[in-house]
This record gives structure tokens, C-alpha cells and sequence, in this order.
């Protein structure tokens, strides 16, 4: 069980309580939430004009509220900023929203009661998963729309999924035996402003990124061996010189694939070129810069996960509440946008293995398309023509979101992140990349095919069996969507991680 205090989550954290680990308030963090909370009720008993606690938002922060007023207030705030539009996002990404708003609250700068946060662990912890339309956020005041839709659940309204069904939100948690919260002063907005739908839908989509990282070596490496390339550009000597981390861990990690292969034995003397076509002799080039992007955006999306983001923020050593911007999605927006175009070029430099392997010109030896009867057989010809579509539609994603800015709120909120759109399409990437990968393990395995009695290394014989349980060897055309399928779901699920 993942003990919440507002500290700093690590991906694995958010990832496994995502699939379904249960959570619990630390006793640290309920004393924390408590004090904040007497911060709100004195400001509350004494009548003061604070902004978010008595008065109206965003342009409407000069209207006052009084007193008898302020409940309904963020009533009407949670169920105004609900109209999100769209696909609902999936269950696992709701889950990681639920915990990373919790999460802000146990900070204890939100000023929300220990209720509040109770609640959001319980519905984690019971099932109750509000349907949260994927559209309708640019990611600062933070996730407004996104976060009003999870409120909506917290208050008993909405809808949510409980038990594999759709149904109302008051049903829901009924039916998981939870008790609706009935919003004080200031809860609406603690509960609506932050960044943590983008942080979700990012890191999340960043932790299936940086498993990529990984299966590119694999798929790099296998199909170097395929057209019996050379691994000499991987000397640690060359990665000595220009000490790159990744590029270091990437090199290392391709010599160790591809450590005791009876395919580069054979042509150690004697056979081998000097100098291979880049995108297999630049692997730790480039595999090695796409790990130093992903750890650089893990970093970012680590620090915003312990991070108090919401409007405006309780300070309990002297009781003052203060107006700022920590809702504003500038820093995962723009590494999100990061995160893509290294996606991205991973994609691109596997497309061209692919093409190297398929094509007669340049697959040294291997059949055309990788089949035994060309001419009458397509073989894997369109499995390249895919990836080409894939990357294509990645390369247009991979526009950064966080360049454009509409100004919203009456121009009070006149600068905003685009957060939301730069998690989405990152996710979309991902998936795309998945693909594209799953066509390069599938492509080279059958290129190791033409290679055999000899035999690649240990662990990318591990890799090709993995593969060949989704896909046999392709003897006759047939239609190759659910093996393509099938590699790229036991990517996502870390069938690879133990080559």
C-alpha cells in the first residue's frame, strides 16, 4: 500500500497505483491538512476578502461573496468547469489523476479539510472512477474542466464507472459505500486547480516511453545481426570520447544484447564492412540522446507530482494565503513537447532499419521483403509501409503545443501552457512508437530466419521467441494485423524488459 504525504512520486509509484495499489492518507500529512484548514476557517470566521475563499474567479476575482454564500459558491465553480468534451480518459489514467490530487492536498498548502482528501483515497481505493472527457483543458488555471468532472464525483454528481458499468456518480459511490462531500469555503477550487490530468496523461504515456528506450536497442540489435552488420561502432572507447550518458548506457546496453552471437562470429574476418549505414552504426547516438531526454522530462514530471499547484496557497507559519501560478502547466507542457520529438526520432530511426531489411538493395543477401517467394508473396512489404504511415502522423504531432497561446477568462488568464494537448498527443506518439517497433522485432526475426542454422545471442533469442509467440514465421502471405498487435501489447506490457 503507497502511503501518500505529498512527497514526491516516483513513475513506478504512479504506474502501480494506477493498475490497481491501494492508498492511505500518513498520519504527517492529515496533520498538515488539519492546520491548513484552521488557516480557511479563521479567514472564513472573520469575514476577510480572500481570493478562491470569498470571492468570485478568475476575471470575476473582484465580486465579493458573502458569507452565507460560500458553499454554494464552490458548488457552482465544480459544475461550471465541467464541460470537458471528448472520449472519456482511460480507467488507469483516472486512477493516477485521483492520486496526484490527493497527493497536492496532503502538502498541505490547499487549506482543504482531511475529509476531502479521504474521500479521493477511497474512491481510488474502492473503484469509483469518474468519466473525465479527455478535452476542454490548455492546462493552467491547471486542468479546470478535467478536475471539475473528478469533483463532480467527489460531490455525488457526474458520472462515473464502478464495476465495469457507467452509471451516475451519486450511484457509484453509493454503491462502493462512500459518503459524498459536501464542499466549505475554498474546496471547489483546491480541488480544481492544478496540472494533474496532464501530469497523468504524460507521465504516464513517459513511463511507456522510457520502456521504448529499451526495446529500440533490442529491435536495433536484432536486426543488426539480420543483415550481419557490424557492432564495432559500439566500442567503449568511441563512447569514451563524447561521454554522453545515454549514449554510454545505450552502447553498453547493444553490446550486451548482442554479446556471444554465433551471426557476428561469422563474419568477424574476412567478411565484414567497414562502416555501416547510420541508423544502425548511430544507435547509441541517438538511442542514447531520446534516454537523456525521457530522464530529463521524469525529472519534471517527479518534481510536479510533490508539488502544491493549485490557487491561491495556504502557508500555515504565519496564516498568510497567497495568490500565484503554480497551476500553470508551462513545465510539463513544454517537456512533454520534448518527450514527443524523441519519440518521435526513435520511430524514425527504426522506420529505417526496417527499410533495410526489407528492401533487396540493401539487406545484404536477404530475399526481397523477406520472403521465400517473392513476386508471388508480398512478404513483409506493407508491415514498412505502416511504419511510414505511423511516423508520418507522429512527425505532425510532434509540433510542440506549448508555442501557442489564446488568451481565456476574459483575458485575465491571458498566457496558457496547452499542457493537456502536448500529454495527449505524446500518448498518441507512444502508441504509435509501439507499433512501429513491434513491425522492426517482427521484420528482423524473420530476417534471423534466413540467418539460421546460426544463431543470434542468448538474449535476443529471448526477444525473436517472444516474438514468434505472437507471430510464426511467415511462409505465406497472410494478414499480419493481430501479430503486429500482439508485439506491440507485450512491448507495453514489459514482455521485452527481460532481454
Amino acid at each position: 500500500m503507497l502511503e501518500v504525504s505529498g512527497q514526491r512520486l516516483t513513475l513506478e509509484e504512479i504506474v502501480a497505483v494506477s493498475r490497481g495499489e491501494q492508498v492511505r492518507l500518513s498520519e504527517s500529512a492529515r496533520e498538515r491538512v488539519l492546520a491548513a484548514r484552521a488557516v480557511i476557517d479563521r479567514i472564513v470566521e472573520d469575514e476577510q476578502v480572500v481570493y478562491g475563499v470569498s470571492t468570485g474567479f478568475g476575471k470575476l476575482s473582484d465580486v465579493h461573496i458573502p458569507r452565507e454564500r460560500l458553499q454554494e459558491l464552490q458548488f457552482n465553480l465544480v459544475r461550471s468547469h465541467a464541460c470537458g468534451v471528448g472520449e472519456p480518459l482511460p480507467e488507469h489514467e483516472v486512477r493516477s489523476m485521483l492520486l496526484l490530487r490527493a497527493n497536492v492536498l496532503a502538502v498541505g498548502c490547499s487549506g482543504a479539510r482531511e475529509t476531502v482528501v479521504q474521500t479521493l483515497l477511497e474512491m481510488l481505493n474502492r473503484g469509483v472512477h469518474p468519466v473525465i472527457p479527455e478535452q476542454g483543458s490548455v492546462g493552467a488555471s491547471g486542468d479546470l474542466a478535467p478536475l471539475a468532472h473528478l469533483a463532480l464525483v467527489l460531490i455525488g454528481e457526474g458520472e462515473a464507472f464502478f464495476q465495469g458499468r457507467r452509471m451516475p456518480g451519486g450511484e457509484a459511490m453509493a454503491a462502493a459505500g462512500i459518503s459524498p462531500v459536501r464542499l466549505e469555503a475554498k474546496e471547489g477550487l483546491a480541488v480544481l486547480n492544478g496540472t494533474q490530468a496532464l501530469a497523468s496523461v504524460g507521465g504516464l504515456a513517459l513511463a511507456r516511453g522510457e520502456q521504448l528506450a529499451h526495446v529500440a536497442d533490442i529491435a536495433g540489435a536484432m536486426t543488426l545481426d539480420a543483415l550481419r552488420d557490424t557492432p564495432a561502432a559500439f566500442d567503449p572507447r568511441i563512447q569514451a570520447v563524447r561521454p554522453h550518458p545515454g549514449q554510454i548506457e545505450a552502447a553498453a546496453n547493444l553490446r550486451r544484447l548482442m554479446e556471444g552471437s554465433e551471426i557476428r562470429e561469422s563474419h568477424r574476418t574476412g567478411d565484414e564492412r567497414v562502416q555501416d549505414a547510420y541508423s544502425l552504426r548511430c544507435m547509441p547516438q541517438v538511442h542514447g540522446a531520446i534516454r537523456g531526454v525521457l530522464k530529463h522530462v521524469r525529472e519534471i514530471v517527479e518534481i510536479e507530482t510533490g508539488s502544491a499547484t493549485d490557487n491561491p496557497l495556504v502557508f500555515v507559519d504565519n496564516g498568510d494565503v497567497i495568490s500565484g501560478g503554480n497551476f500553470h502547466g508551462a513545465p510539463l507542457a513544454m517537456g512533454f513537447d520534448y518527450a514527443a520529438i524523441a519519440i518521435t526520432d526513435l520511430m524514425s530511426i527504426s522506420e529505417r532499419r526496417i527499410e533495410r531489411l526489407v528492401n533487396p538493395d540493401l539487406s545484404e543477401g536477404l530475399p526481397a521483403f523477406l520472403t521465400p517467394d517473392a513476386g508471388m508473396c508480398s512478404g513483409l512489404m506493407i508491415p514498412q509501409v505502416a511504419a511510414v504511415a505511423l511516423l508520418n502522423e507522429a512527425k505532425v504531432l510532434a509540433h510542440p503545443a506549448s508555442v501557442d497561446n489564446v488568451p481565456t477568462s476574459g483575458g485575465k488568464e491571458d498566457h496558457v501552457s496547452m499542457g493537456m494537448v502536448a500529454a495527449t498527443k505524446l500518448r498518441r506518439i507512444v502508441r504509435n512508437a509501439e507499433h512501429v517497433l513491434a513491425i522492426e522485432l517482427l521484420t528482423a526475426a524473420a530476417g534471423l530466419d534466413f540467418r539460421k542454422p546460426l544463431r543470434p545471442s542468448e538474449r535476443i533469442q529471448v526477444a525473436y521467441e517472444i516474438v514468434r509467440r505472437y507471430s510464426p514465421p511467415l511462409d505465406s502471405d497472410r494478414s499480419l494485423t493481430r501479430e503486429i498487435e500482439g508485439i506491440a501489447d507485450a512491448i507495453r506490457a514489459g514482455e521485452f524488459g527481460h532481454c
